[in-house]
């Protein structure tokens, strides 16, 4: 909103006003913005939760420490809601087509886990929402940002001059305003997949019918991403941390594919429009932060599924609109293992109890934090070692521009 207001007085020739038409300046005033929210209203948030004795029901499940753990505030994604939806509502381009769809994956997504902690705790069915319905959320919101990524006109790749060809001609970049379903393959230089390969094998028009393949795969990672989130969010801090560290990698893979220069000189895919990403993600880096302040161990107040599910989904979408979905398994490497190691336990010990009639364990206990706790490490010291893989990862993921 504040943009619009600055965009009027600067053609008022207002001093200074033209300073908010600069992304990298916008994005500071999300972060700072969303900072102060979150601490702010986290206080005021966590008294309210406690007069209300939303409280965290803990199981005893053998770990150091848990049951201290009881009763502590939870549903604290409200105040991680508020900090990334203000500041993208003050500062972003509410027109375009990446900001609405991240917001709407921000509400629909922290819609489905406050229902999942309202019935968790106002309920009392420790079980929440069933699962069917909780995976239903996940695919309806994939179907839509799927159906919205593949029919609007915005979602375009542009193939723009060399840079040498441009200043020669001293003009503005020409684009061949088209849609395309392709995107980043990593390592590969002038390799790019293509969604709509797979329909013409079939015969088909990949102009027309690439959703058939691109939709069902949005739709499994958003379901995928967020799920990995949710399971990460285990012990104080490990989940918003990490979520930080992934938000700050993506916002600047954006900020790189937003701007056609940097996209020239690095050769990677050029995405007009997209670059207004990098505000949203300048408020979820300061709301994960933010949210640490309290989080932090011996936290304060849990994210809960209101918090948890939304992020991973917000993390889903956003590397699928900047056609950086193949580096999910590297950008958010500590979900994917995370989510592998509750699969393995689980198949392994269903494996073991049919062959031998004993099902036995690949960790101590899944998912893979809880393994170190039950191997005597404690839970801070997990998740200091975890943000450090999380920034090892991140540095990957940004070399892959280059390493090609």
């Amino acid at each position: 909103m504040l943009y619009y207001l600055f965009k009027y007085l600067d053609e008022l020739n207002v001093p200074g006003a033209g300073v908010f038409q600069y992304i990298t300046f916008r994005t500071l005033l999300a972060l700072v913005v969303s900072l102060i929210i979150s601490m702010v209203l986290g206080k005021r948030i966590i008294n309210l939760l406690r007069r209300m004795q939303v409280g965290e029901t803990v199981r005893d499940l053998g770990l150091e420490g848990q049951l201290k753990k009881q009763g502590t505030p939870t549903m604290g994604g409200l105040m991680i809601l508020a900090a990334i939806v203000i500041p993208t509502l003050l500062f972003a381009r509410l027109e375009n087509v990446y900001i609405i769809l991240m917001l709407v994956t921000t509400i629909g997504l922290g819609f489905l886990g406050f229902m999942d902690d309202y019935i968790k705790v106002f309920k009392k069915n420790k079980e929440g929402l069933q699962g069917k319905f909780k995976i239903v959320g996940q695919v309806g919101i994939g179907l839509i940002v799927g159906a919205v990524l593949f029919y609007n006109e915005h979602v375009v790749v542009a193939k723009p001059v060399k840079t040498e060809e441009l200043i020669t001609k001293n003009s503005k970049p020409e684009f061949v305003n088209e849609k395309s379903m392709t995107t980043t393959i990593p390592f590969m230089k002038n390799n790019e997949l293509d969604y709509g390969k797979a329909v013409e094998f079939l015969g088909l028009d990949a102009g027309k019918w690439a959703w058939i393949i691109f939709i069902p795969v949005v739709i499994i990672i958003v379901t995928a991403v967020s799920n990995g989130a949710n399971l990460t969010d285990g012990i104080d801090g490990l989940a918003g941390g990490s979520s930080a560290i992934i938000g700050t990698t993506l916002g600047i893979l954006a900020y790189l594919s937003g701007n056609y220069y940097f996209a020239d000189y690095l050769n990677i895919m050029y995405l007009p429009n997209i670059g207004e990403l990098v505000i949203f993600m300048g408020a979820f880096v300061g709301a994960c932060i933010g949210f640490l302040w309290y989080n932090a161990y011996p936290a304060q107040v849990f994210m809960g599924d209101t918090g948890s599910l939304s992020l991973g989904g917000i993390i889903a979408v956003f590397a699928i609109a900047i056609r950086k979905e193949l580096l999910i398994p590297i950008i958010c490497g500590i979900f994917l293992v995370e989510n592998l190691s509750v699969i393995l336990q689980v198949s392994y010990f269903k494996y073991t109890k049919k062959k031998f009639g004993e099902g036995k364990r690949i960790f101590l206990m899944s998912p893979l934090h809880h393994h170190y706790q039950k191997a005597g490490i404690h839970e801070a010291k997990i998740v200091t070692r975890f943000w450090i893989v999380g920034i090892i990862l991140a540095v990957c993921a940004i070399a892959t521009l280059k390493l090609r």
